[in-house]
């Protein structure tokens, strides 16, 4: 947890008329503030390049939106959760392929990206403006820096919005006019081009981890850049495979991408010998983290304000189990399925390290602390003690959880860049990539072989075992195998099943195993529609906006 980079900037910029009568009035009032003025050395520039990460840190407006409701719930990893099925009925609405264009967490969700374009936007115009020299601090490479981080901030945003909602409004300037407000949806290729544009940017100026200050821990980093690059490829790639174009260029560009990383931040990353320490506050910004969401533990109340006014997280308070027997209790959300739970290959110490099974004797009260019929418990990011079997740090309304959100870490990475790598033709390091996480999780214990001696369920056969043959094919079927297990609960199921274009035929097999209870409040999976969520309706309406297919 970082006390500096995410702290709450405020800054009025007011908006100047333009003011032209018939000439006789030349010059500014004395009173006007313009944009610019603000902009006046190297203090302010990096407080608005700060102000732009802070966007990432929502998760509360009108409705809860921590983005596990979206890449957790809405796959087979999780259930919603929370006291009952009308407890966050926009959630429930997403996990069941019930909802609608007025989803208001989709809104909620939706707009927050928006702020932090708004903010990178801001940032890039008015720092390209500035000369270095206008004070000590305000230095070439100095500047360079902020632009780089507030490009990496932007296609950040963008690939937020791009893998939930496809080609979106394409705004690279900062909007002053309600003239300028109305903007087309530009298309998928079109926001990856500039994300991946950006991304390049900014790889190219920003500094390693250990570039950084302590006091600067959670900026973006030329690490972070290269891993986004990898990933956003990655995405790319899938989106043309799945539309039927050649996705070749896109793969080649993830592998290359990927194999930067791998040899220009050798020295920087190191897969967490214990894979449960990337989960807990003395983990925060570990070895393993290659770029994570800072939050800090913050006494002022917010309960219900909304965007902006506390500096920590609801999600741990969301995700902790209900019961009194684990004493600082939650409200528990996002419950792991069953089918999740049975995905685990034997000893696999990863499964305890996400899934908590209460005991009937730590089940209060069944009817709310088993949500339709499911006992699990998520426990990354919840701070639970394995040792004591509790909850040891309170987290109440009006004190929002310090537990960081680690978007992207050095596991991730590896199971990326074997993905690429077999996608371009080179099995054998997708499987040196795929073995580096199979053995952190192994540790020195007989469990969890090497490709390809092990078998996996295999959901076009009903989640028959499958003993896996050392081809691509079940290779492939190994790297999607451990990206679930290896990432379970961490908000990547969702998007891994849209982008290989299996989310159809997974969430199918995944209904006919589930209980009759989850199943009675399922719709089924339209491919062609369900891939993608709606465009929020009032965004619709206010800017004349194409609505995704089916909705």
């Amino acid at each position: 947890m970082n006390r500096n980079i995410f702290g709450t900037v405020l800054a009025l910029l007011c908006v100047p008329f333009a003011v032209s009568c018939s000439g006789w009035l030349g010059e500014d009032s004395p009173m006007l503030n313009k944009v610019e003025d603000y902009f006046t050395g190297a203090d302010a520039a990096e407080q608005v390049v700060t102000a732009a990460y802070v966007p990432l840190m929502w998760e509360y407006s009108n409705t809860y939106y921590s983005e596990f409701f979206i890449g957790d719930v809405v796959s087979d990893d999780a259930l919603k959760g929370g006291q009952n099925i009308s407890d966050m009925a926009d959630a429930y609405d997403l996990e069941n392929f019930k909802a609608i264009a007025n989803n208001g967490l989709l809104l909620e969700y939706y707009r927050a990206q928006y702020q932090g374009i708004a903010r990178a936007n801001l940032a890039i115009e008015q720092i390209s403006a500035m000369e270095p020299g206008i004070d000590e601090r305000f230095t070439g490479e100095f500047k360079a820096r902020l632009l780089a981080e507030a490009r990496f901030l932007r296609a950040f945003y963008y690939f937020r919005l791009v893998r939930m909602f496809g080609g979106v409004p394409k705004i690279e300037t900062p909007i002053y006019s309600s003239e300028d407000w109305i903007q087309p949806r530009a298309t998928a290729d079109e926001i990856y081009t500039l994300i991946t544009d950006d991304l390049k940017e900014a790889a190219a100026y920003l500094p390693a981890k250990s570039g950084y200050d302590a006091s600067d821990m959670g900026r973006a980093t030329s690490g972070a850049a290269q891993a986004m690059l990898l990933k956003a490829y990655l995405y790319w790639g899938n989106s043309k495979e799945n539309s039927g174009q050649d996705a070749s260029s896109c793969y080649t560009e993830a592998q290359t991408w990927g194999r930067t990383f791998m040899q220009e931040q050798a020295s920087e990353y190191s897969l967490c010998t214990d894979y449960a320490d990337n989960f807990t506050l003395a983990g925060e910004n570990g070895p393993e983290s290659v770029f994570e969401i800072q939050y800090m533990k913050e006494e002022t109340t917010d309960y219900g304000e909304g965007n902006g006014f506390q500096r920590g997280t609801f999600a741990t308070i969301l995700m902790r189990s209900r019961s009194s027997a684990f004493v600082n209790v939650g409200w528990g959300f996002n419950r792991p399925t069953q089918n999740l739970y049975d995905e685990y290959e034997d000893g696999d110490p990863r499964r305890d390290a996400t899934i908590l099974t209460p005991t009937d004797d730590e089940i209060g009260n069944a009817e709310q602390e088993n949500y339709l019929g499911c006992r699990y418990v998520s426990i990354k990011r919840t701070m639970f003690d394995q040792s004591t079997r509790t909850y040891p740090e309170a987290i109440d309304n009006d004190m929002r959880s310090p537990m960081n959100n680690v978007v992207i870490r050095l596991a991730d990475v590896y199971l990326m860049y074997a993905e690429a790598s077999l996608e371009c033709g080179a099995p054998g390091t997708a499987k040196t990539y795929l073995e580096y996480v199979r053995a952190r999780a192994r540790g020195t214990e007989d469990i969890l072989p090497a490709f390809p001696d092990y078998s996996i369920p295999d959901y076009t056969a009903g989640y028959a075992e499958h003993q896996l043959q050392d081809t691509d094919t079940d290779l492939e079927m190994a790297i999607r195998h451990e990206r679930r297990v290896e990432l379970a609960m961490e908000s990547h199921r969702w998007f891994d099943l849209c982008r290989w274009g299996i989310a159809g035929d997974v969430m199918a097999a995944y209904k006919a195993q589930e209980s009759d209870e989850v199943r009675a409040h399922m719709s089924d999976f339209r491919t062609g529609k369900h891939e993608l969520f709606p465009i929020p309706d009032e965004e619709v309406r206010l800017g004349g906006l194409e609505q995704n297919p089916g909705y």
